[in-house]
């Protein structure tokens, strides 16, 4: 079961999804669409939108590094750009992959503005 909103700011959209196994999907959809709002921010005018994907790939079963986020960015006029990351919790995985994203956008448009 995938729960989807998209939240709408003025330039890219971000669109939330868990798998069935992630609990407080309100709390923590509010959560990290503000945290990554803020953290990309600044490539706000060159992305049209922001997937998210949270999920615990062993259920109930527990163990190490089994939550995972992959955030997959498009940026306009270019193709999609994507990057995950498992971690104990889903609050790891989710900051893991913002770094990961953030710094695969900043070798992207630096190349970009280099040709």
């Amino acid at each position: 079961i995938n729960f989807e909103e998209t939240i709408n700011n003025l330039h890219m959209k971000i669109q939330f999804n868990t798998d069935k196994n992630i609990e407080g999907h309100e709390r923590l959809e509010k959560f990290f669409t503000s945290e990554l709002e803020k953290e990309l921010a600044r490539f706000d005018e060159k992305l049209t939108r922001i997937e998210l994907h949270l999920g615990d790939e062993n259920s109930n079963k527990g163990g190490v590094k089994d939550k995972r986020c992959m955030i997959e960015a498009r940026p306009a006029n270019m193709n999609p750009i994507a990057v995950s990351a498992n971690a104990d919790s889903i609050e790891k995985a989710f900051f893991q992959a913002v770094e990961k994203i953030k710094k695969t956008l900043n070798t992207t448009f630096e190349k970009q503005i280099e040709y």
